[in-house]
């Protein structure tokens, strides 16, 4: 059950809250308007939107709630209000940099839920804390390739205020302190080599291929196509290996 509400309604929270908030910007992304990169519905077509939201997650807030007791209610109505205050006005901190790349953070919770919906150990800070760079790293790549429709739409993000060029340094950093971090603290040859490999290219992506210059929209496909099939691999060897379960101190 924990699964399924992770995999639909938390998802459709999540993702339905940020297109209903970002109509306009992404009606302007041509990226967007597909299964790889996300919907682009018109506001006629999204008005409906938070209803629907409200009638998945109000059941299984309650359920949960049952099953799981008073904690594991904080926890969602905890997940559920960060992404209220991360899309909407007044606080809508997707648009005040650095909070919209701190905010990914909330994604870190669905282990912890688990966590409490299993009644399982938890996990170590170690693990935590690559987790988070890796949210961070994420958002900003998705950013990055943002940058045009978001200043179209004047949305202020962390990537618009400094620039491709410095989020994309700012991004290589976080890549390399999570290869730090899996080589040295968890001893994961593979994923450390697979993000080292993904660091060398995106330095050569800094200083020879593309530099500051945006990506086109065939160039972005092929770019989330090689990702998704990574994230698919990295997650089969995270379980079949454990690895991040077992950190060296």
């Amino acid at each position: 059950m924990g699964l399924f509400y992770v995999t639909f309604p938390l998802n459709f929270l999540v993702y339905g809250l940020n297109d209903f908030t970002d109509g306009k910007a992404d009606s302007l992304n041509p990226r967007k308007g597909n299964y790889l990169f996300g919907a682009n519905f018109s506001k006629e077509e999204l008005k409906s939107v938070p209803w629907y939201i409200l009638s998945v997650t109000v059941p299984f807030l309650a359920y949960f709630s049952y099953v799981g007791g008073g904690e594991l209610f904080i926890m969602l109505l905890f997940m559920i209000v960060l992404n209220i205050v991360y899309n909407y006005k007044p606080f809508r901190l997707k648009k005040r940099p650095p909070f919209d790349i701190l905010m990914q953070v909330g994604y870190v919770f669905t282990a912890l839920f688990s966590i409490l919906l299993n009644d399982l150990q938890m996990i170590p800070w170690q693990t935590l804390l690559y987790l988070t760079l890796f949210a961070f790293q994420a958002h900003i790549a998705g950013e990055i390739m943002d940058i045009e429709p978001d200043i179209l739409t004047k949305k202020k993000t962390t990537a618009v205020l400094i620039g491709r060029k410095k989020a994309k340094f700012l991004m290589l950093f976080l890549l390399l302190f999570e290869v730090y971090i899996l080589k040295f603290w968890f001893d994961d040859w593979m994923l450390s080599s697979f993000l080292a490999a993904f660091s060398l290219w995106l330095i050569l992506d800094i200083f020879i291929f593309f530099k500051d210059k945006p990506y086109t929209v065939p160039q972005m496909k092929i770019f989330g196509i090689a990702i998704n099939v990574a994230a698919i691999l990295s997650m089969i060897w995270v379980l079949y290996s454990g690895n991040l379960l077992h950190p060296n101190f």
